[in-house]
């Protein structure tokens, strides 16, 4: 018989769930929004998992444009959460670390060091040029993942799905995404 916590553990059943307002942002120069099979991933498992697909847009990877459109989203209260996909490598045009990072209030060290944890499994060393972030801006969580399908997938299913679920014991975003701004109390 093991004595090992599970790594998260679900509240009990009679716990309700608490469906969040989440908006994906798509980074791209390549691709249209017919193609963004990154976004379309993102967009269909957190609606299967009982959220609200908030809003989603694809823009080019322009560090003024990430930040206008992110900035609507975090003033925005009925937005609880930002998921972006693409612009976190080390291409020239990758600057979705630089547009949103100023945006934080706080960042969320502990969601790119398992994120490179994780995706070390699937995709070896190559994991160290992923510089997957997240932080903390107007009680709004944002993620910021690589643009494959694959990493949004392993994001999703392997880190974000639990922590943007209410059940999620011992604790998830959802206490710190519905709380009024500070600042207005």
């Amino acid at each position: 018989m093991s004595t090992q916590t599970p790594a998260h553990q679900q509240a009990p059943k009679d716990t309700p769930f608490t469906p969040l307002n989440i908006a994906i942002l798509t980074v791209s120069d390549s691709r249209t929004l017919a193609q963004d099979t990154s976004g379309q991933y993102l967009a269909d498992a957190l609606q299967a998992a009982g959220h609200t697909l908030a809003e989603r847009q694809l823009i080019s990877d322009d560090i003024y444009h990430i930040r206008a459109v992110i900035s609507g989203w975090i003033a925005d209260a009925t937005i609880h959460a930002i998921i972006t996909t693409g612009g976190t490598g080390f291409f020239i045009r990758d600057s979705m670390p630089e547009a949103v990072s100023v945006l934080f209030d706080k960042k969320v060290d502990g969601f790119g060091e398992m994120f490179r944890l994780i995706s070390k499994d699937e995709i070896g060393m190559s994991t160290i040029q992923s510089r997957a972030i997240a932080g903390m801006a107007n009680n709004t969580v944002i993620f910021c993942l690589p643009g494959s399908s694959g990493a949004c997938r392993t994001g999703w299913s392997k880190i974000l799905q639990a922590q943007l679920d209410s059940r999620t014991r011992p604790c998830n975003f959802v206490p710190h995404l519905l709380r009024q701004n500070p600042s207005h109390d």
